[in-house]
Protein backbone atom coordinates (compact mmCIF):
# COMPACT_ATOMS: atom_id res chain seq x y z
CA UNK A 1 0.00 0.00 0.00
CA UNK A 2 1.21 3.21 -1.15
CA UNK A 3 2.11 6.67 1.28
CA UNK A 4 -0.05 9.33 0.67
CA UNK A 5 0.98 12.39 -1.45
CA UNK A 6 4.60 10.47 -1.24
CA UNK A 7 4.65 8.46 -4.24
CA UNK A 8 5.87 5.21 -3.07
CA UNK A 9 4.32 2.16 -3.16
CA UNK A 10 5.10 -2.06 -2.43
CA UNK A 11 4.91 -3.48 -5.55
CA UNK A 12 3.30 -7.20 -6.29
CA UNK A 13 6.89 -8.49 -6.21
CA UNK A 14 7.24 -7.76 -3.00
CA UNK A 15 9.71 -4.13 -3.27
CA UNK A 16 9.46 -0.90 -2.68
CA UNK A 17 9.02 1.85 -5.94
CA UNK A 18 9.57 5.31 -5.21
CA UNK A 19 9.01 7.47 -8.98
CA UNK A 20 10.31 11.19 -9.13
CA UNK A 21 10.88 13.87 -11.60
CA UNK A 22 13.75 14.44 -13.41
CA UNK A 23 14.97 17.10 -15.90
CA UNK A 24 16.28 15.30 -18.85
CA UNK A 25 18.54 17.32 -21.40
CA UNK A 26 18.47 15.25 -24.09
CA UNK A 27 14.49 15.50 -24.18
CA UNK A 28 14.21 19.09 -23.12
CA UNK A 29 11.73 17.72 -20.96
CA UNK A 30 10.84 16.65 -17.17
CA UNK A 31 10.54 12.66 -17.09
CA UNK A 32 9.81 10.12 -14.27
CA UNK A 33 12.02 7.98 -12.96
CA UNK A 34 12.44 4.86 -10.65
CA UNK A 35 13.89 3.42 -7.91
CA UNK A 36 13.02 0.26 -5.64
CA UNK A 37 14.07 -1.16 -2.52
CA UNK A 38 12.84 -3.85 -0.29
CA UNK A 39 12.06 -1.68 2.41
CA UNK A 40 9.66 1.52 1.90
CA UNK A 41 13.48 2.98 3.94
CA UNK A 42 15.52 1.96 1.44
CA UNK A 43 13.53 2.73 -1.52
CA UNK A 44 12.75 6.61 -0.13
CA UNK A 45 16.54 6.59 0.79
CA UNK A 46 17.68 6.15 -2.86
CA UNK A 47 15.08 8.08 -4.13
CA UNK A 48 16.55 11.35 -2.00
CA UNK A 49 20.04 10.40 -3.35
CA UNK A 50 18.85 9.98 -7.12
CA UNK A 51 17.24 12.76 -7.47
CA UNK A 52 20.35 14.89 -6.34
CA UNK A 53 22.47 13.60 -9.17
CA UNK A 54 23.00 15.70 -12.00
CA UNK A 55 20.43 16.34 -14.59
CA UNK A 56 22.68 14.62 -17.43
CA UNK A 57 23.53 11.36 -15.36
CA UNK A 58 21.28 8.07 -16.30
CA UNK A 59 20.19 5.90 -13.13
CA UNK A 60 18.82 2.70 -12.71
CA UNK A 61 17.64 -0.26 -10.59
CA UNK A 62 17.92 -3.63 -11.55
CA UNK A 63 15.85 -6.85 -10.97
CA UNK A 64 17.31 -7.13 -7.37
CA UNK A 65 16.82 -2.96 -6.50
CA UNK A 66 20.52 -2.27 -5.98
CA UNK A 67 21.15 1.11 -8.01
CA UNK A 68 23.62 0.76 -11.17
CA UNK A 69 24.42 2.79 -14.23
CA UNK A 70 21.95 2.62 -16.57
CA UNK A 71 23.64 0.60 -19.66
CA UNK A 72 24.18 3.45 -22.30
CA UNK A 73 26.20 0.91 -24.82
CA UNK A 74 23.14 -1.34 -25.46
CA UNK A 75 23.06 -1.49 -28.73
CA UNK A 76 19.72 -1.48 -31.23
CA UNK A 77 20.34 -4.77 -32.33
CA UNK A 78 21.20 -6.57 -28.73
CA UNK A 79 17.43 -5.02 -28.02
CA UNK A 80 15.76 -6.52 -31.12
CA UNK A 81 17.41 -9.60 -31.07
CA UNK A 82 15.62 -10.12 -27.63
CA UNK A 83 12.52 -8.63 -28.88
CA UNK A 84 12.20 -11.04 -31.36
CA UNK A 85 12.94 -13.51 -28.97
CA UNK A 86 9.70 -12.83 -26.88
CA UNK A 87 7.41 -12.41 -29.51
CA UNK A 88 8.38 -15.35 -31.07
CA UNK A 89 7.54 -17.28 -28.12
CA UNK A 90 4.39 -15.71 -27.29
CA UNK A 91 2.80 -14.53 -30.42
CA UNK A 92 1.81 -16.47 -33.70
CA UNK A 93 4.29 -17.93 -35.74
CA UNK A 94 3.09 -15.52 -38.63
CA UNK A 95 3.34 -12.56 -36.49
CA UNK A 96 6.99 -13.41 -35.47
CA UNK A 97 8.09 -14.08 -39.20
CA UNK A 98 6.20 -10.98 -39.93
CA UNK A 99 8.19 -8.58 -37.40
CA UNK A 100 11.55 -10.53 -37.91
CA UNK A 101 11.45 -10.07 -41.86
CA UNK A 102 10.61 -6.18 -41.21
CA UNK A 103 13.78 -5.86 -38.86
CA UNK A 104 15.89 -7.76 -41.11
CA UNK A 105 15.01 -5.65 -44.20
CA UNK A 106 14.02 -2.14 -43.03
CA UNK A 107 16.00 -1.73 -39.47
CA UNK A 108 19.05 -3.72 -38.85
CA UNK A 109 20.93 -1.78 -41.62
CA UNK A 110 19.83 1.27 -40.54
CA UNK A 111 19.99 0.49 -36.70
CA UNK A 112 21.94 -1.93 -35.94
CA UNK A 113 25.06 -0.94 -34.24
CA UNK A 114 23.43 2.10 -32.64
CA UNK A 115 23.41 2.58 -28.78
CA UNK A 116 19.51 2.79 -27.98
CA UNK A 117 19.82 6.22 -26.58
CA UNK A 118 20.85 7.81 -29.36
CA UNK A 119 18.21 6.90 -31.32
CA UNK A 120 16.57 10.32 -31.91
CA UNK A 121 13.02 10.68 -33.89
CA UNK A 122 14.58 12.96 -36.40
CA UNK A 123 17.61 10.23 -36.87
CA UNK A 124 14.66 7.35 -37.28
CA UNK A 125 12.71 9.59 -39.98
CA UNK A 126 16.30 10.39 -41.85
CA UNK A 127 16.69 6.65 -41.54
CA UNK A 128 13.64 4.96 -42.82
CA UNK A 129 12.81 7.87 -45.19
CA UNK A 130 15.03 5.98 -48.12
CA UNK A 131 14.33 2.45 -46.85
CA UNK A 132 12.44 1.44 -49.68
CA UNK A 133 8.83 0.99 -47.85
CA UNK A 134 6.21 1.35 -50.84
CA UNK A 135 2.72 1.33 -49.13
CA UNK A 136 1.66 3.56 -46.14
CA UNK A 137 0.75 0.07 -44.37
CA UNK A 138 4.23 -1.19 -44.77
CA UNK A 139 5.68 1.86 -43.40
CA UNK A 140 3.36 1.72 -40.41
CA UNK A 141 4.50 -1.49 -39.73
CA UNK A 142 7.80 -0.73 -40.07
CA UNK A 143 7.23 1.75 -37.71
CA UNK A 144 5.25 -0.37 -35.37
CA UNK A 145 8.56 -2.81 -34.95
CA UNK A 146 10.66 0.02 -34.32
CA UNK A 147 8.69 1.08 -31.13
CA UNK A 148 8.01 -2.37 -30.22
CA UNK A 149 11.74 -2.95 -29.43
CA UNK A 150 12.25 0.97 -28.13
CA UNK A 151 9.60 -0.03 -25.51
CA UNK A 152 11.07 -3.51 -24.66
CA UNK A 153 14.35 -2.05 -24.36
CA UNK A 154 12.88 0.73 -21.84
CA UNK A 155 11.20 -1.64 -19.88
CA UNK A 156 14.14 -4.55 -19.68
CA UNK A 157 17.02 -2.17 -19.29
CA UNK A 158 15.05 0.42 -17.15
CA UNK A 159 16.12 3.34 -19.78
CA UNK A 160 14.45 6.59 -20.77
CA UNK A 161 13.46 6.21 -24.44
CA UNK A 162 10.82 7.74 -26.28
CA UNK A 163 8.53 6.16 -29.05
CA UNK A 164 9.17 7.16 -32.31
CA UNK A 165 6.41 9.28 -33.91
CA UNK A 166 5.55 7.86 -37.83
CA UNK A 167 5.53 11.35 -39.99
CA UNK A 168 1.74 11.47 -40.98
CA UNK A 169 1.37 11.20 -44.47
CA UNK A 170 -2.23 11.66 -45.96
CA UNK A 171 -3.46 7.67 -46.86
CA UNK A 172 -4.96 7.45 -49.97
CA UNK A 173 -7.13 4.26 -49.34
CA UNK A 174 -7.89 1.68 -52.07
CA UNK A 175 -11.38 1.29 -52.09
CA UNK A 176 -11.77 -2.37 -53.11
CA UNK A 177 -15.26 -2.08 -54.52
CA UNK A 178 -17.37 -5.40 -56.01
CA UNK A 179 -17.97 -6.73 -58.74
CA UNK A 180 -21.22 -5.44 -60.58
CA UNK A 181 -24.26 -7.36 -61.29
CA UNK A 182 -23.29 -7.68 -64.90
CA UNK A 183 -19.68 -9.27 -64.23
CA UNK A 184 -21.11 -11.41 -61.53
CA UNK A 185 -23.55 -12.91 -64.24
CA UNK A 186 -20.42 -13.40 -66.56
CA UNK A 187 -18.49 -14.85 -63.86
CA UNK A 188 -21.15 -17.74 -62.29
CA UNK A 189 -21.84 -18.67 -66.19
CA UNK A 190 -17.65 -19.61 -66.40
CA UNK A 191 -17.30 -20.82 -63.02
CA UNK A 192 -20.56 -23.13 -63.16
CA UNK A 193 -19.31 -24.46 -66.60
CA UNK A 194 -16.81 -27.58 -66.62
CA UNK A 195 -16.17 -26.49 -62.69
CA UNK A 196 -13.12 -27.33 -61.53
CA UNK A 197 -11.61 -27.13 -58.04
CA UNK A 198 -10.27 -23.58 -58.82
CA UNK A 199 -13.82 -22.54 -59.74
CA UNK A 200 -14.92 -24.14 -56.96
CA UNK A 201 -13.04 -22.49 -54.46
CA UNK A 202 -13.85 -18.64 -56.13
CA UNK A 203 -17.43 -20.17 -55.94
CA UNK A 204 -17.53 -20.70 -52.66
CA UNK A 205 -16.11 -17.54 -51.76
CA UNK A 206 -18.95 -15.33 -53.51
CA UNK A 207 -21.43 -17.57 -51.39
CA UNK A 208 -19.43 -17.84 -47.88
CA UNK A 209 -17.39 -14.64 -47.89
CA UNK A 210 -14.14 -16.81 -47.27
CA UNK A 211 -10.89 -14.53 -46.96
CA UNK A 212 -7.93 -16.28 -49.39
CA UNK A 213 -5.89 -17.96 -46.69
CA UNK A 214 -9.23 -19.60 -44.92
CA UNK A 215 -9.59 -21.04 -48.48
CA UNK A 216 -6.60 -22.14 -49.23
CA UNK A 217 -6.21 -23.93 -45.45
CA UNK A 218 -9.80 -25.65 -45.79
CA UNK A 219 -9.99 -29.03 -44.66
CA UNK A 220 -12.80 -31.82 -45.75
CA UNK A 221 -12.77 -32.11 -41.87
CA UNK A 222 -14.31 -28.41 -41.15
CA UNK A 223 -17.19 -29.27 -44.16
CA UNK A 224 -20.36 -30.99 -42.33
CA UNK A 225 -22.42 -32.19 -45.02
CA UNK A 226 -25.15 -33.21 -42.59
CA UNK A 227 -25.73 -29.89 -40.96
CA UNK A 228 -24.82 -27.99 -43.81
CA UNK A 229 -22.06 -25.82 -42.18
CA UNK A 230 -18.61 -25.13 -42.74
CA UNK A 231 -15.85 -24.13 -39.74
CA UNK A 232 -13.09 -21.90 -40.45
CA UNK A 233 -10.51 -23.16 -38.01
CA UNK A 234 -7.00 -22.14 -39.68
CA UNK A 235 -5.50 -19.81 -42.60
CA UNK A 236 -2.28 -20.14 -44.68
CA UNK A 237 0.27 -17.80 -45.88
CA UNK A 238 3.61 -17.67 -47.32
CA UNK A 239 6.02 -16.05 -45.51
CA UNK A 240 9.60 -15.16 -44.71
CA UNK A 241 11.05 -17.83 -42.53
CA UNK A 242 14.99 -17.85 -41.66
CA UNK A 243 15.30 -21.40 -41.63
CA UNK A 244 13.75 -22.26 -45.05
CA UNK A 245 15.93 -23.04 -47.89
CA UNK A 246 13.81 -20.56 -50.28
CA UNK A 247 13.77 -18.12 -47.32
CA UNK A 248 9.89 -18.78 -47.89
CA UNK A 249 7.13 -20.91 -46.65
CA UNK A 250 3.79 -21.65 -46.37
CA UNK A 251 2.96 -21.10 -42.58
CA UNK A 252 -0.22 -22.65 -41.60
CA UNK A 253 -1.62 -20.96 -38.63
CA UNK A 254 -5.11 -19.82 -36.52
CA UNK A 255 -7.69 -17.67 -38.38
CA UNK A 256 -6.47 -13.63 -38.37
CA UNK A 257 -8.34 -12.89 -34.78
CA UNK A 258 -10.64 -14.46 -32.08
CA UNK A 259 -14.05 -13.71 -34.30
CA UNK A 260 -12.18 -14.81 -37.23
CA UNK A 261 -13.14 -18.60 -35.76
CA UNK A 262 -16.46 -19.10 -36.90
CA UNK A 263 -18.96 -21.30 -38.41
CA UNK A 264 -21.01 -20.52 -41.45
CA UNK A 265 -24.69 -22.12 -43.19
CA UNK A 266 -23.86 -23.39 -46.57
CA UNK A 267 -26.22 -23.63 -49.57
CA UNK A 268 -27.50 -26.83 -50.68
CA UNK A 269 -26.08 -26.11 -53.97
CA UNK A 270 -22.74 -25.45 -52.41
CA UNK A 271 -23.03 -28.48 -50.61
CA UNK A 272 -23.94 -30.44 -53.77
CA UNK A 273 -21.06 -29.13 -55.83
CA UNK A 274 -18.46 -29.97 -52.59
CA UNK A 275 -19.54 -33.56 -52.24
CA UNK A 276 -19.34 -34.15 -55.85
CA UNK A 277 -15.40 -32.96 -55.18
CA UNK A 278 -15.25 -35.15 -51.92
CA UNK A 279 -12.09 -37.07 -51.62
CA UNK A 280 -9.83 -38.82 -49.31
CA UNK A 281 -7.44 -35.88 -48.98
CA UNK A 282 -7.07 -33.82 -45.78
CA UNK A 283 -7.08 -30.44 -47.52
CA UNK A 284 -10.23 -29.70 -49.81
CA UNK A 285 -7.91 -27.59 -52.68
CA UNK A 286 -4.56 -28.63 -51.70
CA UNK A 287 -4.96 -31.87 -51.46
CA UNK A 288 -2.15 -33.23 -49.26
CA UNK A 289 -1.29 -29.71 -48.01
CA UNK A 290 -2.80 -25.93 -47.99
CA UNK A 291 -3.03 -25.13 -51.21
CA UNK A 292 -0.50 -21.82 -51.95
CA UNK A 293 -2.68 -18.66 -51.91
CA UNK A 294 -0.36 -17.30 -55.10
CA UNK A 295 -1.55 -20.58 -57.28
CA UNK A 296 -5.25 -19.72 -56.09
CA UNK A 297 -5.04 -16.19 -57.25
CA UNK A 298 -2.90 -17.30 -60.52
CA UNK A 299 -5.98 -19.65 -61.20
CA UNK A 300 -8.48 -16.79 -60.17
CA UNK A 301 -6.66 -14.34 -62.95
CA UNK A 302 -7.42 -16.62 -65.65
CA UNK A 303 -10.90 -17.21 -64.36
CA UNK A 304 -11.64 -13.10 -64.78
CA UNK A 305 -9.98 -13.54 -68.38
CA UNK A 306 -11.89 -16.15 -69.28
CA UNK A 307 -15.70 -14.28 -68.31
CA UNK A 308 -13.96 -11.40 -69.86
CA UNK A 309 -14.08 -9.05 -66.25
CA UNK A 310 -11.09 -6.44 -66.07
CA UNK A 311 -8.91 -7.85 -63.22
CA UNK A 312 -10.42 -7.43 -59.74
CA UNK A 313 -8.21 -8.24 -56.41
CA UNK A 314 -9.26 -11.43 -54.94
CA UNK A 315 -10.44 -9.61 -51.49
CA UNK A 316 -13.70 -8.19 -54.23
CA UNK A 317 -15.33 -11.72 -54.13
CA UNK A 318 -15.37 -11.07 -49.93
CA UNK A 319 -16.99 -7.44 -50.40
CA UNK A 320 -19.18 -8.16 -53.30
CA UNK A 321 -20.41 -11.29 -50.71
CA UNK A 322 -21.12 -8.95 -48.21
CA UNK A 323 -22.93 -6.24 -50.40
CA UNK A 324 -25.14 -8.84 -51.42
CA UNK A 325 -26.02 -10.20 -47.97
CA UNK A 326 -27.34 -6.42 -46.90
CA UNK A 327 -28.67 -5.67 -50.25
CA UNK A 328 -30.63 -9.36 -49.89
CA UNK A 329 -31.79 -8.01 -46.59
CA UNK A 330 -28.95 -9.44 -44.30
CA UNK A 331 -28.88 -7.83 -40.81
CA UNK A 332 -25.34 -5.96 -40.20
CA UNK A 333 -24.69 -8.02 -37.36
CA UNK A 334 -25.05 -11.75 -38.77
CA UNK A 335 -22.80 -10.57 -41.68
CA UNK A 336 -20.64 -9.32 -39.07
CA UNK A 337 -20.45 -12.59 -37.48
CA UNK A 338 -20.46 -14.70 -40.74
CA UNK A 339 -17.56 -12.22 -41.98
CA UNK A 340 -15.88 -12.72 -38.71
CA UNK A 341 -15.51 -8.70 -37.31
CA UNK A 342 -14.94 -8.06 -34.44
CA UNK A 343 -17.36 -5.32 -34.72
CA UNK A 344 -20.25 -4.00 -37.57
CA UNK A 345 -18.45 -0.91 -37.93
CA UNK A 346 -15.98 -2.66 -39.90
CA UNK A 347 -18.45 -4.10 -41.87
CA UNK A 348 -20.71 -1.07 -42.62
CA UNK A 349 -17.64 1.14 -43.15
CA UNK A 350 -15.33 -0.84 -45.71
CA UNK A 351 -17.57 -4.25 -46.59
CA UNK A 352 -20.68 -2.66 -48.03
CA UNK A 353 -20.96 -0.87 -51.52
CA UNK A 354 -24.39 -0.70 -51.81
CA UNK A 355 -25.22 -0.65 -56.08
CA UNK A 356 -26.91 2.67 -58.12
CA UNK A 357 -29.32 -0.24 -58.74
CA UNK A 358 -30.04 -0.08 -55.06
CA UNK A 359 -29.79 3.28 -54.13
CA UNK A 360 -32.26 4.24 -56.87
CA UNK A 361 -34.59 1.73 -55.50
CA UNK A 362 -33.97 3.16 -51.85
CA UNK A 363 -35.39 6.92 -53.40
CA UNK A 364 -37.64 5.83 -55.70
CA UNK A 365 -39.40 4.52 -52.17
CA UNK A 366 -38.96 7.31 -50.89
CA UNK A 367 -40.93 8.87 -53.37
CA UNK A 368 -43.55 6.27 -53.32
CA UNK A 369 -43.93 6.97 -49.09
CA UNK A 370 -44.13 10.72 -50.15
CA UNK A 371 -47.04 10.16 -52.90
CA UNK A 372 -49.47 7.89 -50.10
CA UNK A 373 -48.38 10.69 -47.87
CA UNK A 374 -49.82 13.57 -49.56
CA UNK A 375 -50.93 12.29 -52.74
CA UNK A 376 -53.25 14.40 -54.28
CA UNK A 377 -50.53 17.27 -54.33
CA UNK A 378 -47.66 15.21 -55.47
CA UNK A 379 -49.91 13.58 -57.99
CA UNK A 380 -50.92 17.22 -59.66
CA UNK A 381 -47.31 18.50 -60.04
CA UNK A 382 -46.37 14.78 -61.30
Amino acid sequence: MGRHGENIRKRSDGRWEARYMVYDEGKRKTVCRSVYGYTYEEAKKKRAAASRLPAASTRTENTLGQGIDAPRDIDFATAAQEWLAAVKSAQKPSTYEKYNFIYHSYLEKAFRDMPLLQITENFAHDSLASCGAASESLLKSIYGVLNGILRYAACQYHMALSEVKRPSVKANRKEVGTFTKSEQAKLLSVLCSDTDRFRLGVLLCLFTGLRLGELCALKWSDIDFANKTITVRRTVQRLYVETAAKKTALVETAPKSRNSKRKLPLQDTIVTLLNDFRNAKEYVFGGDKPLDPKTMQNHYKKILKEAGIAYKNFHTLRHTYATNCIEGGTDVKSLSEMLGHSNVKITLNYYVHPSMDTKRMYADSLCAFYIRLHGQILGRTG
